[in-house]
């Protein structure tokens, strides 16, 4: 995926001085053999670089100094394999600014009924240690996630790979560049928002061209490599005869190819990871770039259309988390409904811009008119979604907060669009139609998402988590008055939670 950095995530074990050389030379061999287990057989995406055991504040303080100051660090595992004072730990984890997972295992896995004594005892006493440790973290309020199993358990090893997969994302926004041709659609309200407090919770920093920046561009780009991508599309996709060479329209085709090639430029110039536009910005160019925005999102870079900087982020966000699966994230937007009683469905797309990672077949190459923006008839990519699970996520600025806004849905099986010129998909909601719709308005959902079949919502939760921002989950257990309780309890947790912090 272009733009992502290198990310290892460190295993920390906690011990102290009092149980002497011997018990803590086990503590070594054993956390040896744990990590390296994790690391060849749990098939997680990261790797895992084994830490010396904390035993003292020192150790701890200086563990975290060196975590903060490593660039390639994306978080820690924490775990308390004897018993780890947790006051000594206080003065680390306050100046911590990874993100951590506690881990809550043992080295055994069963207990050896009739040798166990006070060496066995002291030794593997995780069950008292990883208490101590968890009261200091929430004493702290620190936000985390607890994993709790054997080391050696499947399930365990798929809780890590969702908090490691977050980690991966949260790490590529940290100092993450975001580029913006134009200002958003004029008077809308949720595509809007705060990039300087986004910059303070996220890290990454929007910054704005002019679309004319980028035509630029393209007017450097050789009309021979315009020429052979525009090739490619013809070996890759199915394409209309009439922007084949020779075409009546391949003309179009071929400043779609520009188009795409001095994006790739820009962002290699500016270190931008992804980017949005809008079409009431067009001064310079022919058409609003359908096939090209749809080709760097396939890329990995995050897009949203009409100026939408959070959604783009957010796609940029779950490109990262879904990063070594099968890559299906795209921009998506709920378009209209399907409101037969019993089988309500909801038809997502845009006007152009879905990212072909999410289709089902192989797409098709195709023009046709676009009744806003006053340009040329755009090129883009058109086909259906795959079927399957999938999540639906929102980011929006409440004001006083950042809420992260997920639904969970299964695309299914549709009648033919053969009219419709823009790629698509139909899903179902969870639990159901109306209190998932219900549901995303009262938390003031917006109608521009990141949609993704590899992300999960654990994977958000612990991504929300170390954004330290609100997270509102709609799925088969949502109710409407349990729904918005808990809007309203998060509307004052959120108000107050810095006091919390003291």
């Amino acid at each position: 995926m272009l733009g992502l950095k290198p990310v290892k995530i460190w295993f920390v074990c906690g011990s102290q001085h009092l149980y002497g050389p011997e018990t803590l030379a086990q503590v070594d061999a054993q956390l040896a053999k744990i990590t390296d287990y994790l690391s060849k057989e749990a098939g997680l995406p990261l790797e895992i670089v084994t830490q010396p055991v904390a035993k003292s504040s020192a150790e701890v303080t200086d563990l975290c100094i060196r975590a903060n100051a490593d660039p390639e660090c994306g978080g820690l595992i924490l775990w308390m394999h004897t018993f780890s004072p947790a006051k000594m730990w206080i003065r680390g984890l306050s100046q911590l600014t990874k993100p951590f997972m506690h881990l809550h295992t043992q080295f055994a896995r069963e207990l050896p009924w009739d040798t166990i004594d006070m060496d066995y005892m002291n030794l593997n006493q995780s069950a008292h240690g990883d208490r101590e440790a968890g009261f200091i973290h929430s004493r702290l309020r620190l936000g985390r996630k607890v994993v709790v199993g054997h080391w050696t358990d499947t399930d365990v090893h798929a809780r890590i790979d969702a908090w490691m997969r977050a980690a991966r994302a949260w790490h590529d926004w940290q100092g993450g560049r975001f580029c913006r041709f134009g200002d958003n659609m004029r008077e809308v309200a949720v595509t809007e928002g705060d990039k300087v407090a986004a910059e303070m919770a996220f890290g990454f920093s929007v910054s704005g061209y002019g679309i004319m920046d980028l035509v630029d561009v393209m007017s450097g780009i050789a009309d021979s490599d315009v020429a052979a991508l525009a090739a490619e599309y013809e070996t890759l996709y199915d394409v209309m005869p009439v922007l084949k060479k020779g075409g009546d329209k391949h003309h179009s085709l071929l400043h779609a190819a520009r188009q795409e090639l001095a994006l790739k430029a820009f962002f290699a110039e500016g270190g931008f990871k992804g980017f949005t536009d809008t079409f009431e910005d067009l001064h310079g160019v022919e058409q609003l770039p359908g096939i090209a925005s749809q080709r760097m999102m396939a890329a990995g870079f995050g897009f949203a259309g009409e100026g939408d900087w959070k959604t783009v982020a957010l796609v940029r966000a779950l490109k990262v988390m879904g990063h070594g699966l099968s890559g299906a994230t795209s921009f998506m937007e709920d378009y209209t409904y399907h409101m037969v009683p019993g089988a309500e469905q909801v038809l997502g797309s845009h006007m152009l811009e879905v990212c072909p990672t999410i289709a089902a077949d192989k797409p098709k190459v195709e023009i046709h008119p676009l009744g806003i923006g006053g340009k040329a008839d755009p090129v883009r990519l058109v086909f259906d979604a795959r079927l399957g699970d999938a999540v639906s996520a929102s980011l929006m600025d409440m004001g006083n907060r950042f809420r992260l806004l997920v639904n969970e849905v299964t695309t299914v099986e549709h009648p033919a669009l053969p009219n419709l010129p823009v790629a698509s998909a139909v899903w179902e909601c969870k639990p159901d139609f109306k209190t998932a719709l219900q549901s995303w308005i009262l938390a003031g959902g917006a109608h521009h998402t990141a949609f993704s079949f590899d992300v999960t919502t654990e994977m958000l939760e612990d991504f929300a988590t170390m954004a330290g921002i609100e997270l509102a989950v709609i799925n088969a257990d949502t109710t409407i008055p349990q729904f918005k309780q808990d809007l309203m309890t998060n509307e004052v947790y959120w108000h107050i939670a810095k006091g919390f912090r003291a």
